[in-house]
């Protein structure tokens, strides 16, 4: 696993860049097929539903997750900018058309792809309205649980491709 985790680039934002092993289409496929994106986005053992998903700005993203301990996390969004292989931005603070939400954490997610060698720079970049509500994300477990999952992400990719 190569990984460059950024802290603090913004006192509100958590950032993680990774080079992963994975060509760019086939993570933007796995990030952009609810069918696939059910395979990876939360850690596992924990599953995910996917309850809506409209790629569009404007459109639903809303994802479900179960642990095994019956735990929940009930996460509805929306997204707001759609760039074909290169960048996806969505966030809880926003549902479907744009209706305002009080998330339990609110948040927006920069997620970008580029070429580089021979794969493909991931950098997550989750903004906060405040640092409180960062910290609060990071004490939740953000870099573990966000790491696994792009761990996740490029193990499905690989053997997808």
């Amino acid at each position: 696993m190569t990984n460059q985790t950024i802290v603090n680039v913004d006192q509100q934002d958590l950032v993680i860049s990774r080079l992963v092993r994975a060509p760019r289409a086939t993570l933007w496929k796995a990030w952009t097929d609810p069918k696939l994106l059910k395979e990876w986005w939360c850690p596992k053992p924990w599953t995910t539903e996917v309850r809506a998903f409209d790629l569009r700005p404007g459109g639903a993203f809303y994802t479900f997750m179960r642990g095994p301990d019956g735990g929940t996390s009930d996460n509805p969004g929306c997204f707001l900018e759609v760039i074909p292989q290169a960048r996806i931005v969505f966030t809880s603070l926003l549902t479907e058309g744009w209706r305002p939400a009080t998330p339990w954490l609110a948040f927006t997610a920069v997620i970008s792809m580029a070429d580089e060698g021979v794969g493909t720079r991931y950098v997550a970049t989750v903004m906060h309205p405040d640092k409180a509500t960062r910290d609060r994300h990071e004490e939740l477990g953000f870099f573990q649980g966000w790491n696994t999952c792009i761990d996740q992400l490029e193990a499905f990719a690989q053997q997808s491709h």
